[in-house]
């Protein structure tokens, strides 16, 4: 669904406006004022929990008794008794009084810099605040009316599918005339603007596709009508609309993020494609002080660039950062875009339409990629939405990597109409899916009325197929492109039902919970290359966990989502509750 170029987009303003001396010093002295950093050895339990339901391993219910934990890292579980050797004068016992205590949620695809940013510099028009057209127009009214003449009317998160269909340069123009004004669609990909953006942006008449994909839509006069796909496109408009945010509005955005995050019980998160190499020293300095832990891959366009932290290690594991709570894993490339707006690249038209969509790149570009990651070390990460698009992924993949290859987990990101075939095909390369189960929970309706049809949908996220072919999967957000919370994901897969309507999409492709539970805890981990390290609550690894008020497996599943998160602790240091 989501394309990594908008954090790319102000990432790119952050570059060109800010130095990175001055960033790194900026997030080196914030790191600096904060008592949280990495996990350190310890002897005696700092902490043991108790009268709960703990489960070291998501998805399953063999409880233990107690969990024991200590500079960082889980030092024991099992009997209080047996954990009777790890208890020191200063450790603190928690009595869980019955909640359950898992492994920390991970989010393997988050953009976090983007949603962070967002939330601090642009105006959220998006279907949760106005749900009707007449309200999000009469929020872009107000807010003209509050902006000066001239000055730039910026806005996300709107939803074609859920909000009235596409916005117009016409009706872009009826809100106003004396200010460009520029939105950008939840889905990343796309973006709506009135003439005068277009003016200031200076679009050619005679424009055609961008190198990389990007193109403005026009009406059937031939003229722009407002439209504007993909992050060439785009990048046209946000240099001119977008101001350079400072080191401190970037660190504050952050740590603000980061805590709503962890409230949610998230205690990773990566970010795919959408950190720039000068970014990465910078961040994981930044990362002690943020109450998750980040996780990132680097752009196609970074290949050359990301050879610069080989040295650290590349490969199946991910590229840990020294003293800090942040590493890599793997690059992005982005294959096609998305199915809301009939861009992701399919093999059959769309519902009503002789189009297909198209890829992004042609295959000898995405295979050239392939080897270029190959060649370094890196696993790749291809962004597909479209069937043609997982075509074009795992012919690269197939031809550069072969077969479960030394360098780690090559993933296609949304998979979200991926067919039974290539299902098969990705278990025999080693290659796992991620589902942004969102989409059924959001717009599964819509893809059945409006996009694909009944049966086509009926197999959108196909979770079960995976489970019944033994072929691990995780669920992620997407955010800010859908509503973040690991509990909304699982609770999606298990029960497949569409909020929109109360419909079951696809019900054969529903999932257990112990599945939707792996899927965000240690399959989520391993697909980062931090398998060995989160995921899971055993001896030796950082103490990353959630306490939830409710076992899941004791609610119906048509409420995990409504399950308050108590507490969330990472490396041992509790971050939320």
């Amino acid at each position: 669904m989501c394309r990594a170029c908008v954090s790319s987009l102000i990432t790119d303003k952050l570059s060109l406006g800010l130095g990175r001396r001055q960033f790194m010093a900026t997030a080196v002295a914030a790191a600096a004022a904060t008592g949280i950093g990495p996990a350190h050895a310890a002897d005696t339990a700092e902490v043991i929990f108790r009268n709960g339901t703990i489960l070291p391993l998501a998805g399953s219910q063999r409880s233990v008794p107690a969990l024991a934990i200590g500079g960082g890292r889980i030092l024991g579980l099992g009997a209080e008794a047996d954990l009777a050797a790890l208890r020191g004068p200063a450790t603190r016992v928690v009595d869980l009084q019955g909640r359950a205590l898992l492994p920390g949620f991970v989010d393997p695809h988050h953009h976090t810099v983007a949603a962070a940013l967002f939330a601090e510099v642009l105006a959220d028009v998006g279907y949760t605040k106005y749900p009707t057209r007449a309200a999000l127009i009469g929020a872009l009214k107000t807010l003209a009316a509050q902006t000066p003449a001239g000055q730039w009317l910026l806005a996300c998160n709107f939803d074609n599918l859920l909000q009235g269909g596409d916005l117009s340069m016409a009706e872009l123009d009826a809100i106003s005339t004396a200010h460009p004004i520029f939105v950008w669609y939840v889905n990343m990909h796309d973006a709506a603007a009135n003439s005068a953006a277009f003016r200031l942006a200076q679009i050619p008449a005679d424009v055609g596709v961008l190198p990389g994909g990007g193109h403005f839509g026009r009406g059937p006069d031939g003229k722009f009508n407002g439209l504007i796909y993909e992050e060439p496109a785009m990048l046209k408009f946000v240099r001119l609309a977008v101001p350079d945010p400072t080191p401190a509005l970037v660190a504050k955005a952050l740590t603000d993020y980061a805590k709503q995050m962890a409230a949610l019980g998230n205690t990773t998160l990566h970010e795919p494609g959408t950190i720039k190499p000068e970014w990465v020293k910078p961040l994981a300095q930044l990362s002690n002080r943020l109450s998750v832990r980040l996780s990132a891959s680097l752009m196609s366009d970074a290949l050359e660039a990301s050879k610069a932290f080989v040295s650290l290690g590349v490969g199946a594991k991910a590229t840990m950062f020294p003293n800090s709570r942040f590493s890599l894993y793997g690059i992005k490339i982005i294959g096609d875009g998305s199915n809301q707006t009939l861009t992701g690249a399919q093999t059959k038209p769309y519902l009503n339409s002789t189009s297909k969509g198209a890829t992004n790149f042609t295959p000898a570009e995405i295979l050239g990629f392939c080897q270029q990651a190959k060649a370094i070390g890196w696993p790749v990460l291809i962004h597909c939405n479209g069937d043609a698009a997982v075509d074009a992924a795992l012919d690269g993949i197939e031809a550069a990597y072969g077969a479960n290859p030394a360098q780690g987990i090559n993933r296609i990101e949304h998979s979200t109409m991926a067919r039974p075939d290539q299902l098969e095909r990705m278990k025999k390369l080693g290659v796992q899916p991620s589902f942004l189960m969102n989409h059924v929970f959001l717009y599964g309706a819509a893809y059945r009325d409006q996009i694909f049809g009944p049966e086509r949908t009926a197999f959108m996220d196909p979770a079960g197929a995976c489970a019944k072919a033994g072929l691990p999967f995780t669920l992620h957000t997407d955010a800010p492109c859908s509503p973040a919370g690991p509990l909304r994901l699982v609770q999606a897969a298990v029960t497949r039902r569409c909020v929109i309507d109360g419909s079951v999409i696809g019900p054969e492709q529903a999932i257990t919970l112990d599945q939707a539970l792996r899927a965000v805890t240690i399959d989520a981990a391993r697909q980062i290359g931090l398998g060995e390290r989160i995921g899971t609550l055993e001896v030796g690894k950082d103490a990353d966990l959630v306490v939830l008020e409710s076992d899941p497996a004791r609610v119906d599943p048509g409420k995990i989502m409504e399950i308050k998160v108590s507490e969330t602790w990472v490396a041992g240091t509790k971050t939320f509750g």
